[in-house]
């Protein structure tokens, strides 16, 4: 916990927030719920993108930071790996009814175990006061000076009366802050909201009245009135949903695990940690086709094996809107030292499986590197002077020995026998067989396919 807030001037342990903000209650009301219901130790709070981003400074629990509008994502993340916590995430109206608002929408309807409080101050208070999406019709702001207009700007978001129409979540409220008497049932509130979450029953949301006297131009006095007055009549207060007595603890979704457990892949065998090598050359590979031919993984084949060698691999995909028949390709980074980015611009080694592939990355490739082209390609446009061109019968090749879906594994094939990969044959072989592991029938199909590509190249390609 923090001693003081680390602000310029005399008063370092004053709140960050405007004098009459509602943040500031909001922060004291959850805290005092946390304290009183022993959940500090367990509790994971969720901090947003606005004016609460600093929420980690005046709660002394555990406290994640999330990107813009991706808070309750980040806490369904929790979710999945943190049985035991007390999560409860914490949003502005621009954060999670603009940008993050699908995530929200989802996350309700899956009924993720969270209590989501969302500050509803009809403005965007951090950037400026720009208009929200609750801010009131008519209202002016930085974004609409003469007044929210409906029929161009849309109405305000009713967020809990939209939640409200899914079947997952167990209790919705709104409540206000801009008085005493509404304090305290915005207290009660977040308690109840709390004590669903220490008995593992579900997906609580409340909505908080927040007055933001900054962005009103107003005092706090009438920064409040205009909560009461104004807000309170677009958006009224009162307990939507409250499942809460005839809920059911839930099992949890999924077991939890570690995340050495996670990520540990037994199945292949566990791989050594990658290794610094200062004497291995860093090759950059990439694989283009037709989305369907494999490349895809062909180049997460080629990332497993330099992975079993110890080396810092990366594979970064990148494919069009259509899963077969539109453009697929990625990268690899295969390297000694650590590697900064996964991307790949002037490769090493450049695999084409069809024309298109061909003719956009064909002058990219680095000179003294090497292109491998499926023979149906024409090679209408040269490779970069000093590149070697190898063309390999792939597609044609796999049919003629009864596996057309497999293209790939003959590319692997040729791959191996030109030494470009900077990884040796028996760790492609190793990758190869990883690749098919819930398939274990197809591994010694797709080793032989491997040695009679090879066969191939050494009675009609000449010698490297």
């Amino acid at each position: 916990m923090y001693e003081s807030f680390g602000r310029s001037g005399r008063a370092t342990r004053s709140t960050h927030y405007c004098a009459g903000c509602g943040h500031g209650i909001i922060h004291k009301l959850i805290a005092e719920a946390m304290h009183e219901l022993g959940l500090q130790d367990r509790a994971i709070m969720i901090n947003p993108i606005g004016c609460s981003v600093f929420g980690y400074y005046y709660w002394d629990c555990a406290n994640i930071g999330a990107a813009h509008g991706r808070a309750q994502a980040a806490g369904t993340a929790v979710n999945r790996l943190r049985r035991d916590a007390v999560l409860a995430v914490y949003q502005g109206d621009g954060d999670l009814g603009a940008i993050g608002f699908n995530h929200t929408f989802q996350a309700a309807s899956r009924g993720e175990h969270m209590a989501v409080f969302f500050v509803n101050n009809a403005t965007y208070g951090m950037t400026g006061g720009q208009m929200a999406p609750t801010t009131l019709a008519g209202a002016k702001t930085m974004t609409t000076p003469y007044g929210r207009d409906p029929l161009t700007d849309g109405y305000p978001l009713h967020v809990c009366e939209v939640l409200n129409q899914l079947k997952a979540p167990v209790y919705i409220e709104r409540v206000s802050v801009a008085d005493t008497r509404r304090i305290m049932q915005a207290k009660r509130a977040i308690r109840k909201a709390f004590e669903i979450q220490r008995d593992g029953k579900g997906y609580a949301f409340i909505e908080f009245l927040s007055p933001c006297p900054t962005n009103l131009g107003s005092d706090a006095v009438g920064a409040a009135r205009f909560c009461i007055d104004q807000m309170e009549q677009e958006f009224p207060l009162g307990c939507l949903r409250d499942n809460s007595a005839a809920a059911a603890a839930r099992a949890p979704r999924a077991k939890a695990v570690s995340a050495d457990e996670f990520f540990k892949r037994s199945d292949s065998g566990q791989a050594p940690a990658a290794e610094i090598d200062r004497g291995f050359a860093e090759r950059q590979l990439k694989f283009a086709g037709f989305g369907g031919q494999g490349v895809l993984s062909l180049g997460l084949c080629v990332a497993e094996a330099a992975r079993l060698e110890s080396r810092f691999t990366t594979w970064f995909p990148s494919y069009g809107p259509e899963q077969r028949g539109g453009s697929a390709a990625c990268s690899v980074v295969i390297s000694g030292t650590p590697i900064g980015s996964p991307v790949v611009e002037r490769p090493h080694v450049l695999v084409c499986m069809n024309q298109p592939s061909y003719e956009r990355f064909a002058d990219t490739a680095r000179p003294g590197g090497a292109v491998i082209v499926d023979s149906s390609v024409p090679l209408d446009v040269k490779a970069p002077e000093g590149v070697r061109v190898f063309r390999m019968p792939a597609v044609d090749l796999s049919i003629r020995l009864g596996s057309p879906k497999s293209a790939n594994t003959i590319m692997l094939a040729a791959l191996a026998r030109l030494g470009v990969t900077g990884v040796s044959e028996e760790h492609l072989l190793a990758a190869l067989d990883f690749s098919f592991r819930r398939k274990p029938e197809l591994m010694e199909s797709n080793r032989k396919l491997f040695r009679e590509a090879q066969a191939w190249m050494e009675a009609n390609m000449p010698p490297v």
